[in-house]
């Protein structure tokens, strides 16, 4: 099959890294669309996903402008729907569904799913709501300058998954976004859009993986075995 890229001149220069004809007749749910999620949904705009359905309940407040990418004019709108708008101006042919809403374990999702929640509760919900029906999933968690992304890809992602469930109350203190960057959640996404483009690719994607920017530190958890690192959100 011939690239997609080759009939989308935007795309042509991620030629060989990301494979377009496989975003052609894929939908990716991005559940929640604060500091993580807004930025995956406009990275995977970016790279040529053609289906992009946004869940989230909240609406755009003064301080999303500066944690979550939001513009002063997106103050008082859904987040779905100022999400929406920025992905339309980046690619108008892009389909984007919107749901106003928690996630319901009644919507319909696509087979990539991004869950950039803020609690492990709902973490837990979702994933026992979806995870036999998807081909794909990310987990986007951070806490100041520490991110943890984790990813579902094969056996060993679904094994391995399940035992960062841990209870609410083991969490650090504070929800994931109470204390963030823009900077932060940048590179929170561009980690979970790889482990993305990774598994379009056939490539074997990290199941666990921590980095700390104030340490400088990175830690890949290739085997898939219980973490020692802080629970973050």
């Amino acid at each position: 099959m011939q690239d997609a890229a080759a009939s989308n001149p935007r795309l042509i220069r991620q030629q060989g890294l990301v494979p377009s004809d496989r975003l052609v007749d894929l939908t990716a749910t991005v559940i929640g669309v604060g500091a993580i999620g807004r930025q995956v949904a406009l990275q995977l705009a970016a790279i040529g996903v053609r289906s992009i359905q946004l869940i989230d309940f909240d609406s755009v407040d003064e301080t999303n402008i500066t944690t979550q990418g939001y513009s002063a004019g997106d103050v008082g709108k859904l987040k779905v729907d100022a999400t929406r708008s920025s992905i339309l101006q980046l690619d108008s042919d892009i389909h984007v569904e919107t749901i106003n809403d928690r996630f319901r374990p009644r919507h319909v999702v696509g087979e990539a799913i991004f869950c950039c929640v803020d609690s492990i509760s709902a973490r837990t919900a979702i994933w026992r709501s979806v995870n036999t029906g998807c081909r794909f999933w990310a987990d986007g968690r951070m806490l100041g300058e520490t991110i943890r992304i984790l990813s579902v890809a094969n056996d060993n992602g679904r094994s391995h998954y399940p035992t960062t469930l841990f209870q609410q109350s083991e969490a650090q203190q504070g929800q994931c976004t109470s204390r963030s960057t823009i900077y932060t959640a940048n590179i929170s996404a561009g980690l979970i859009t790889h482990q993305f483009t990774r598994w379009l690719r056939n490539l074997p994607t990290d199941p666990d993986l921590t980095f700390n920017l104030l340490a400088s530190e990175i830690a890949v958890n290739a085997d898939g075995e219980p973490s020692r690192l802080p629970n973050a959100g």
